[in-house]
């Protein structure tokens, strides 16, 4: 994958796929694009025990992955019925997943998108989470308990319209989960309620959120890994991107936390050097990040 989600080429990639809509449109995506990346995609699903159709929901998403030739595995979890249900079936299905993907030497690809995120940051806001809580669902992150396995997110960016919109073009087959409308969980409430009212107030509410969940990724500098870099603001990558063909001697990109990215003269004079053979190099000066505070 390239961008944010960006995975070195021949990697293998473990899909988390349950059935429903987000998830499937993922697979189906990432099996359309993989071969061109050099990617080997893989697809695994978590069987909770809870409900009769779950395995009917798994059985679906493995004739699917068989149609469009990615290996397909599940596993299940004891999970018992009682309080915080939902943390509980979330930790074992992480579980499930990293072991899964550390069998596989697997990055894992989970198919939240744009209004998950939003709704995941009016949940913690109403549960009273500070800053550090609402920088949620980044577009590239660590594993929970693993952190040598990589997540991404590459649906981060799409609305649910959009995603609901390729399983109608690309004839999708997918199910439904009855508990993501049980009135008992927050998310149904915000989802149902508290969103749609916001949306009518400002259409924008959900790029708002997410650009809120952006800069709050980064409230603290998390150093110079990929990761951090990767979960920087969109328009910030791109102005990184745009300072590597930068002619101007001091051009410098902000970042948070003080830090800056600016261009390298050294690096620019190697650059304008022809090579063995007499051709010129690609014009343009690496960029490096120091840290430096704006003055003032």
């Amino acid at each position: 994958m390239t961008g944010e989600c960006a995975l070195p080429a021949g990697s293998a990639l473990l899909v988390a796929v349950s059935g429903g809509p987000d998830s499937m449109a993922l697979l189906s995506v990432l099996a359309r694009v993989g071969p061109s990346l050099d990617l080997t995609v893989h697809a695994h699903g978590v069987d909770h025990g809870l409900r009769a159709d779950a395995a009917r929901e798994l059985d679906l998403v493995e004739a699917f992955a068989r149609s469009i030739g990615v290996p397909f595995a599940r596993t299940r979890v004891a999970l018992s019925a009682g309080a915080n249900l939902q943390a509980r079936a979330r930790e074992l299905r992480w579980r499930a997943l990293t072991d899964a993907a550390a069998s596989l030497r697997a990055a894992i690809a989970t198919a939240h998108h744009a209004d998950d995120r939003a709704e995941t940051v009016l949940m913690r806001l109403l549960r009273g989470a500070g800053a550090r809580g609402l920088g949620v669902l980044p577009p590239r992150a660590r594993a929970p308990e693993a952190p040598s396995i990589a997540v991404v997110r590459p649906l981060v960016r799409a609305r649910r319209a959009d995603v609901l919109l390729h399983i109608e073009r690309h004839a999708v087959p997918c199910a439904h989960d009855p508990s993501n409308a049980d009135p008992r969980y927050l998310r149904t409430a915000v989802r149902r309620d508290v969103l749609p009212l916001l949306a009518k107030l400002d259409p924008n509410v959900v790029r708002h959120l997410e650009a809120l969940a952006d800069e709050l990724v980064n409230a603290e500098p998390r150093g110079k890994s990929p990761e951090w870099a990767s979960s920087l603001p969109r328009s910030t990558q791109v102005a990184i991107a745009r300072l590597q063909t930068s002619e101007a001697a001091d051009a410098r990109v902000w970042l948070p936390g003080g830090l800056t990215v600016s261009t390298d003269p050294r690096a620019r004079l190697r650059a304008r050097d022809r090579d063995e053979g007499g051709r010129p190099r690609a014009p343009g000066a690496r960029p490096r990040v120091v840290s430096e505070k704006p003055s003032g």
